[in-house]
């Protein structure tokens, strides 16, 4: 984690005094338990303490809930793929089932598979999805989508390049 001048330090640790509380019991109500409202407000202040950018604390509440809503869509998206993985698993021959250690890697590589399509343009990750896990070609998809055969390689290439540049580091 990269060093926190002091002043942001100290707005943030206002905010954890102040509104810590109130974020938690926010979060019970829209998760529905406690121990999944203590974690996504632990990342809130996470999230915050890894930030570059100053805190706005003119109104802190708006703020932290902000910020809250984005960790709770992933938490929902989370418990979905976990969900489908689970069901994936019931439906496998027993000596086919995975380890639990790798079961837990696969749910993460999900996660993070998840986390990458969703960065790319709702059309792009269609036409991705179509031709990666589907196996569709380019004229099955263009068709499809209702699309030319051109945009759906411009999709396709973007898809790929975003995929590439995340794991080697590169600029998308």
């Amino acid at each position: 984690m990269s060093s926190v001048d002091p002043a942001q330090h100290s707005a943030i640790q206002t905010l954890y005094s102040d509104h810590h509380g109130w974020l938690q019991s926010w979060l019970r109500r829209k998760l529905g338990n406690a121990f999944d409202a203590a974690d996504v407000a632990q990342d809130v202040f996470i999230k915050l303490l890894s930030r570059q950018t100053r805190v706005d604390a003119r109104a802190p509440r708006a703020y932290l809930s902000t910020i809250a809503r984005g960790l709770v869509i992933d938490h929902w998206r989370r418990r979905e793929l976990e969900q489908a993985w689970l069901e994936t698993l019931a439906h496998l021959p027993a000596p086919e089932v995975p380890s639990p250690e790798s079961r837990l890697v696969f749910l993460e590589a999900l996660v993070a598979i998840d986390k990458v399509l969703d960065e790319l343009k709702p059309a792009v990750r269609q036409a991705f999805l179509c031709a990666q896990p589907e196996g569709l070609t380019c004229p099955q998809i263009a068709v499809r989508l209702g699309v030319s055969l051109a945009t759906v390689e411009r999709y396709i290439a973007t898809a790929l390049r975003h995929c590439y540049a995340l794991r080697f580091g590169g600029d998308v």
